[in-house]
């Protein structure tokens, strides 16, 4: 049976952080799906199409990852995958707390379904797509949080 992983996120911008637990995860699973989950309660700063755009330029030689949007609960995205883990990362110890809540929920939904916790390098501890859209609302740079693709096309964006 394949070692299926959904990681799901907004991921709103993509960041060096989520790159990072990505390739980290990469050797855990014999794929990686990243799901973008769609909530009505965010208003994203960029479209869900560029969102997907930079993941699937990003991973484009990579047959491993795959990249999809999804409504809904993300054990039934898991499910429509055919996944049984959902990867999640983790920067603080309040993440976990939080993080730990969502995954026993998701459990008491579907038992077959494990959540994986990844800690961050701690250079990326720091590094959140919400202050990433701060400084870049009151046009600071934040090249040194963002992979080259996403950097590039952001640049293009002002």
């Amino acid at each position: 049976m394949k070692r299926i992983c959904l990681f799901p996120g907004t991921f709103d911008p993509l960041t060096l952080g989520h790159t990072d637990i990505i390739e980290r995860a990469l050797p855990l699973f014999d794929k990686l799906v990243i799901g973008i989950g769609r909530n009505s309660n965010k208003k994203p700063m960029f479209s869900e199409k560029q969102r997907l755009k930079w993941i699937k330029e990003i991973y484009k030689g990579n047959p491993k990852v795959d990249a999809i949007a999804y409504d809904g609960l993300t054990v039934d995205c898991c499910r429509q995958v055919g996944a049984r883990f959902i990867l999640r990362g983790i920067r603080y110890v309040n993440d976990f707390e939080y993080e730990k809540a969502i995954a026993d929920m998701n459990r008491s939904i579907e038992a077959e379904i494990e959540t994986i916790f990844l800690t961050c390098l701690p250079q990326y501890t720091s590094v959140a797509s919400t202050l990433v859209r701060d400084v870049l609302r009151n046009g600071g740079d934040v090249s040194q949080f963002l992979p080259e693709v996403v950097k590039r096309s952001i640049k293009t964006r002002k």
